[in-house]
């Protein structure tokens, strides 16, 4: 049973899911590989920034985090790309953490076009 409100949102739960995701792919990755490392902190920055927005007051302050999130996010796909590039992991794996970066992308869009109507995002 969630405890805190973010708990609550589809958002936060799948970015958990795409962050247990990326700990069993980086298993076979080695930790010399620079984008080892950043696709582990890019990953883990997309809940805590849903987290930390979500308990804001303001909508100003609330986009801040949902926009570092969904940064964060697109940079766990380039993440991806390279790792396909180094012939680290195969295309089709690639494409599997994608969708469901595509999935957490789009929503944290509608969050902050819900907290922020008049902004382009």
């Amino acid at each position: 049973m969630p405890l805190f409100d973010y708990e609550k949102l589809n958002l936060y739960q799948e970015s958990i899911v795409f962050v247990a995701w990326v700990d069993d792919l980086l298993e076979s990755i080695p930790k010399s590989i620079a984008a080892h490392n950043q696709l582990d902190r890019a990953s883990t920055s997309v809940p805590l920034n849903i987290a930390e927005g979500n308990g804001k007051f303001t909508p100003a302050d609330r986009c801040k985090f949902f926009d570092i999130a969904r940064g964060s996010a697109l940079e766990c796909s380039a993440c991806l790309d390279v790792l396909v590039a180094k012939k680290k992991i195969e295309k089709s794996k690639a494409d599997k953490g994608k969708a469901l970066l595509v999935e957490i992308v789009s929503m944290l869009v509608g969050l902050i076009r819900s907290n922020s109507p008049d902004r382009e995002v």
